[in-house]
């Protein structure tokens, strides 16, 4: 297969995976990208912003603001809202969002199958698909195969070709995740399979691991599922540490003193677009499409704790407020951080939105700072720091963005009404803390 037979591509989706995805595709000689973003009001934004050759990211991406700009400029890159340029693609890449919603936390796939729908109705013979985006297992083949076999009249795997190849990405990484990870693709075929580790052979300088559709699948969510269990580990151990009255930063060393284990970290709550919701999708497609029954409880017990820690947190705020003869309806909350992860404006599914429900739910003022995010409807947000603070009852760390590292603590205490800091990302000294004059709790500590 020559290395000239995918040259036009676009990318369906302008979000963490698909914007570096598009631009580092757009960046190899002969090739040349369309992205395409609905015009809608939530997102629309970003077809003008990246058109400009910006990027519509505020944390730190290391690269990604240079090589937007570049392939921009070089007019090998732009984004449009017009899905019947798919007609002229060679390949077409699909990087929506497909949540899990509601109590029953099954998949919605509203995005998925109208953009399927979508390409469908346009892409040529021959073309291929990759699903980038994270779904249940069995999807690809049950969900997405359908619907483009139908709108095409073209059969996969032999007039079009389908594969599966999920992102590994962190905010913050975007680039040196994609480029430096093992990639694994899956196809419908072994020519599906062949054509996208091809194309992936551009951008990937690690390993490409090739498999079929459904182990890729499964291998995604099962990837983040581990990782959730792990961090829910932590996340009890800490609450055990607490009751306790030991440091669980303490006891994670002397574990990890043993060059074979490895405690994850704990904190105040786990976000992001993949780890609150790739359990779910687990759970879904082993349940639909299995051979036999199974119910994976540990999980999804995982998911119960690792859901419970921003409730764990309101707990600790109101004990500590209540030691200061202070009910937390009367008290003003300043949360430190909305963004899910450091350094980053990525605030899917972040743990302070249940903690600010939470502590909203018992009628605190709850006021949040962020260097980095622009808008929050759950709360008043500032990126003024002291504004936030003055005249709050307790400060609660929920985001370890390095800006909290370096605060005035007393500064802080002389523009608080109660100086409380309950800190969920073990970003603070104690001792520093306490000598400053506030009262110090800590998520895992005593």
């Amino acid at each position: 297969m020559g290395r000239n037979d995918l040259t036009t591509i676009a990318v369906i989706g302008m979000g963490y995976v698909g914007i570096p995805v598009a631009a580092l595709l757009a960046d190899q000689e002969g090739v040349d990208v369309t992205g395409i973003q609905r015009r809608s009001q939530r997102s629309g934004w970003k077809i003008d912003v990246l058109n400009a050759g910006k990027s519509p990211f505020e944390g730190d991406e290391p690269g990604l603001d240079a090589l937007i700009r570049r392939v921009v400029q070089n007019g090998s890159f732009r984004v449009s809202d017009d899905f019947s340029i798919i007609k002229d693609m060679d390949a077409v890449l699909i990087d929506v969002q497909t949540p899990t919603d509601g109590a029953d936390h099954k998949p919605r796939y509203l995005s998925l199958k109208e953009v399927s729908r979508q390409v469908g109705t346009h892409m040529k013979k021959g073309a291929l698909v990759v699903i980038e985006s994270t779904v249940a297992p069995g999807t690809t083949e049950f969900v997405v195969q359908p619907i483009l076999e139908r709108k095409s009249g073209l059969k996969a795997g032999q007039d079009f070709y389908l594969a599966y190849s999920y992102e590994r990405l962190m905010p913050g990484r975007l680039l040196d995740y994609i480029i430096n990870l093992p990639r694994i693709v899956g196809g419908i075929n072994e020519k599906s399979r062949d054509k996208a580790v091809e194309m992936y052979k551009k951008i990937v300088k690690a390993r490409i691991l090739p498999t079929d559709i459904l182990t890729a699948e499964t291998s995604k969510t099962i990837e983040n599922a581990y990782r959730d269990v792990n961090i829910a580990f932590a996340n009890e151990i800490a609450m055990v540490c607490e009751s306790l009255g030991i440091d669980v930063y303490e006891v994670r060393d002397l574990i990890n003193s043993r060059a074979e284990r490895h405690m994850h970290m704990p904190g105040i709550g786990v976000g992001g677009h993949c780890l609150p919701k790739d359990t779910w999708l687990l759970d879904y497609g082993v349940k639909k499409y299995g051979k036999f029954p199974i119910d994976p409880e540990f999980v999804r017990l995982a998911r119960k704790v690792n859901n419970h820690m921003p409730i764990h947190a309101t707990e600790m705020i109101k004990d500590a407020l209540a030691f200061m003869k202070i009910p937390l309806r009367d008290a003003k909350v300043a949360i430190f951080g909305v963004a899910y992860l450091e350094d980053s404006d990525d605030v899917r599914n972040t743990p302070a939105y249940d903690l600010i429900r939470e502590l909203e739910a018992y009628g605190a003022e709850v006021v949040a700072h962020d260097p980095y995010v622009h808008t929050f409807p759950e709360a008043e947000l500032s990126r003024d720091l002291e504004y936030v603070v003055k005249g709050a009852d307790c400060i609660v760390i929920c985001t370890k963005h390095k800006q909290y590292f370096k605060l005035n603590l007393n500064r802080l205490r002389s523009l608080m009404r109660t100086p409380i800091i309950v800190d969920g990302r073990n970003v603070l000294d104690r001792a520093t803390t306490e000598k400053a004059g506030f009262l110090y709790k800590g998520i895992g500590k005593s």
